[in-house]
């Protein structure tokens, strides 16, 4: 049985892949990172010291510690990211922004936000678009992470 929120819900997945799949193309062929890459590099960018213990990133991103693990290893091979042990205790490992990550997060943030003009265009007004942000940022508000604040 279809209900409002069933159907927000599908209108949302559908949304939600279409934008990964055109934002993926765009930063991929300009920048060579996928959506996801650039979701580390802002969460990293945005934190003090442009580092976050695995565990805090993997729960900004949603993602389990293994899921971090295979995502920021290309991404070190790269030179965008480094790990770093913590200095009183060896357990904890960090996911460290170098500059040339710091780099592709702002030039990414870039294509990210002239894509995001594109896309609304001159269909949406800058009040719908504070509707949308808002209430999407209901669903998200108390998750850790937030890179719109």
């Amino acid at each position: 049985m279809k209900t409002p929120a069933t159907g927000a819900v599908l209108r949302l997945i559908r949304a939600q892949s279409h934008l990964q799949n055109r934002f993926a193309a765009e930063l991929g062929g300009v920048h060579g990172l996928s959506v996801n890459e650039l979701m580390v590099l802002l969460q990293l960018e945005r934190s003090p010291g442009g580092r976050l213990r695995r565990v805090d990133l993997a729960e900004r991103l949603d993602l389990s510690q293994s899921g971090v693990t295979r995502m920021v290893a290309p991404m070190e091979k790269l030179g965008w990211v480094e790990r770093a042990a913590d200095p009183r205790d060896a357990r904890v490992g960090y996911v460290v922004l170098t500059a040339a990550g710091r780099r592709l997060a702002r030039d990414g943030s870039k294509t990210l936000a002239e894509m995001s003009s594109a896309l609304f265009g001159d269909h949406w007004t800058a009040r719908e678009l504070e509707t949308l942000g808002r209430l999407l940022g209901r669903l998200t508000a108390n998750l850790p992470g937030q890179l719109d604040s």
